[in-house]
């Protein structure tokens, strides 16, 4: 199964849930996320299931057997890039990091858009501040991002230079929070 065809198929069963959660969702006070209720009651994979913007992270999710980790305890921060941010990268590099023989490099990936701990916008952005401008941000694959400010906007680089900005912030999680970036972050290559 192609990367398109798997990320299809979850559009599909997104569209068939996400009304289900919308009706309940104005308790939480969550931002919606790709056109889905987020409810704070449920893990970070339960919602990132139901968000028509995060299909193809849920895929590599799936595809890098993370499901078990991302919807344990916690807590985590996970900064989710959405399709339009893995679209920059070509398909043929997508449906690669899908084989089975790709899978460390796929978690390693993903792993660095992770955070142990619930940190929320004002947390990062106090701890910015605090560092004078810039904050590194460990993460639980090993990389270190560079946190910053652009106005009231949280931005993320990567060991590589590439900038992402958290286009939705602060959606809660029973297991954490979840930052929508616009990027697809990467370990130093």
């Amino acid at each position: 199964m192609t990367f398109k065809t798997l990320t299809t198929a979850l559009v599909t069963a997104t569209a068939l849930t996400g009304a289900a959660f919308a009706e309940s969702h104005s308790e939480s006070g969550n931002p919606m996320v790709g056109g889905a209720a987020m409810m704070a009651d449920m893990n970070i994979i339960e919602n990132a299931v139901n968000s028509a913007d995060h299909t193809t992270l849920v895929a590599a999710v799936k595809a890098a057997d993370l499901v078990d980790t991302l919807s344990g305890e916690g807590p985590f921060t996970v900064f989710a890039p959405t399709n339009a941010a893995f679209d920059m990268i070509s398909e043929e590099s997508l449906n690669a990091l899908l084989q089975p023989e790709n899978k460390a490099q796929l978690q390693k990936i993903l792993t660095c858009h992770v955070v142990a701990a619930n940190a929320m916008s004002d947390a990062i952005a106090g701890m910015i501040a605090d560092d004078g401008g810039t904050h590194p941000v460990p993460t639980v694959g090993g990389c270190t991002l560079q946190a910053k400010m652009d106005g009231n906007t949280i931005t993320l680089t990567d060991e590589n230079g590439r900038e992402a900005t958290v286009t939705i912030a602060d959606v809660k999680q029973s297991n954490g929070v979840i930052h929508v970036i616009d990027r697809v972050l990467l370990p130093a290559q």
